[in-house]
């Protein structure tokens, strides 16, 4: 599979080069968020903005990676969701399960405020 990993101080942008997540791919998504996780990475920023098609393994290997981040109390934000895509996010009706954003900056700005609110309420 091929994607790229960016790693900042409070988040992870990952973004998928490939134009289909589907059982061919998914095993290796799976693994990065696997890695990601033994890291303690808790914001995770998925950008599929590549990603034409996705199937359900595809599908999988997201809820995946967003059952890790929100075990680590942190976010998990889909970013480029291409209309194929969205299409089977409601159909399988992870659309209340699974968080996206429009863009990846937009996503940085989320996951900014998420900390700061922590950080207030914490205190």
């Amino acid at each position: 599979m091929k994607f790229s990993v960016d790693k900042k101080e409070k988040y992870v942008v990952l973004s998928i080069n490939e134009s289909k997540l589907n059982a061919e791919v998914s095993p290796d998504l799976k693994a990065q968020f696997v890695v990601l996780n033994s890291e303690n990475v808790k914001n995770i920023v998925v950008d599929m903005t590549e990603v034409l098609y996705c199937d359900s393994s595809g599908l999988s290997a997201i809820l995946v990676g967003n059952r890790f981040c929100r075990n680590n109390s942190g976010n998990f934000i889909i970013t480029g969701v291409q209309d194929h895509v969205k299409k089977l996010i409601s159909i399988s009706q992870l659309d209340s399960i699974l968080m996206t954003i429009p863009t990846v900056n937009e996503a940085v700005d989320y996951i900014f405020m998420e900390e700061i609110e922590k950080q207030i309420h914490k205190d």
